[in-house]
């Protein structure tokens, strides 16, 4: 079974025919080609494919594609400036080093920004909780949790 489903994509409205056994990531990545959505288990253990889901972090490889309709979702694309520039989010990644191989960097970032959206200054054991679903080979973590702690002490300035 097709059927046709509208939803808002980093803030666009999207119309697009998904399968009915389709998963959110597949949508993303095939039809929607927002690559920056990665799979990594397919099955809710890594958190490489976390996305924004109303706001709230959600496993695209176990989320069904026709759910998403008339819903609002955000992907690590969605973060970007209109000019292109990263996001004080995605900088503080950069800059602290939260950052090694990157495979893990999309689901980290969007999960730590649906965390600086509803706690704008979170403690450092809420950070390890908020991320407790988003898995690191590379940077043993202490570089994650300073980069979401940079950012959210930079978006306080900002306000």
């Amino acid at each position: 079974m097709k059927k046709e489903i509208s939803f808002t994509l980093n803030g666009l409205e999207v119309t697009v025919t998904a399968r009915g056994d389709m998963r959110l990531l597949d949508l993303l990545r095939g039809p929607l080609r927002h690559t920056g959505t990665k799979e990594g288990c397919g099955e809710g253990e890594c958190g490489a494919c976390t996305v924004l889901v109303d706001g709230l972090a959600v496993n695209a490889c176990l989320y069904p594609a026709l759910e998403i309709e008339d819903r609002s979702v955000c992907t690590i694309e969605g973060l970007l400036a209109a000019d292109s520039r990263l996001s004080i989010l995605q900088e503080a990644f950069v800059n602290e080093g939260g950052i090694q191989c990157g495979f893990c960097t999309p689901g980290m970032i969007l999960s730590a920004k649906a965390l600086l959206d509803e706690n704008p200054d979170p403690s450092d054991r809420e950070i390890r909780d908020a991320l407790v679903g988003n898995l690191c080979r590379c940077t043993g973590y202490v570089q994650i949790i300073n980069s979401v702690k940079a950012a959210a002490r930079k978006l306080k300035e900002k306000r």
